[in-house]
């Protein structure tokens, strides 16, 4: 399919990964993957999105076994570890699907080899709620209680963000195209100091925005966009 202009090129996933450490990782030296992990997952939980500032802080955010079968393995692939908020790991625990299960495809998602957010869930707009589109998406979904009530929540907030940014972008706007079809007067200087304070208004709103979850595909959208902060 032709890519439209202006249109970015997504990724294969949605987490790109580094290298990781440049040692062998055993148990013992699990912990010197956690700065790492920080920085591929850009300080985010691998599976609800929470930045550490809204989990507990970084000491609530641990290194979670993807495959939890490869626990005991001597050494620990890389690739195999995700960071993951106190909740999540907790919910995750040591499950695996069946055998049956995968046949079934009821798997858990890798958001570094595939699109979970957008592809396999969605998001309701007015409630924060979480809705499964594969079997994948939805036992996701169980299984790490990815609609707990703090995460839908914390959702609520950002499309609340979501929404001031955009009224204080509009008034920017009117505001901007007001004083240049004026001459400068008193009013003018007025008006002009009401810009430079929606401006700062504006700046505090997108920097709160950039540590809330990232916007999610919603169910009824158009189309299944890749996420976007």
């Amino acid at each position: 399919m032709k890519k439209r202009r202006g249109e970015r090129k997504r990724s294969r996933s949605r987490v790109v990964r580094g290298a990781g450490p440049p040692e062998k990782l055993t148990q013992s030296t699990l912990g010197n993957a956690k700065p790492f992990l920080l920085t591929d997952f850009e300080q985010r939980c691998a599976y609800s999105m929470l930045h550490w500032c809204h989990g507990g802080g970084i000491t609530c955010m641990e290194i979670d076994h993807f495959d939890p079968r490869k626990k005991l393995d001597r050494y620990q692939n890389y690739e195999n570890l995700f960071l993951a908020s106190r909740h999540c790991n907790g919910a995750k625990r040591d499950i695996w699907p069946t055998d049956d299960e995968l046949m079934l495809r009821i798997r858990f998602l890798n958001c570094c080899e595939e699109w979970d957010y957008g592809d396999h869930i969605l998001e309701y707009p007015n409630t924060g709620f979480l809705y499964g589109v594969t079997r994948a998406g939805r036992f996701h979904i169980r299984v790490c209680h990815l609609n707990a009530e703090h995460l839908v929540k914390w959702r609520l907030e950002r499309t609340k963000k979501r929404q001031e940014v955009h009224k204080l972008r509009s008034l920017l706007r009117r505001l901007m195209s007001i004083l240049m079809s004026r001459s400068p007067s008193p009013e003018g200087r007025l008006i002009e100091q009401s810009r430079i304070a929606v401006e700062k208004e504006l700046a505090a709103r997108n920097r709160e925005l950039t540590a809330l979850i990232p916007r999610i595909p919603q169910v009824g959208g158009r189309s299944r966009q890749a996420c976007e902060s």
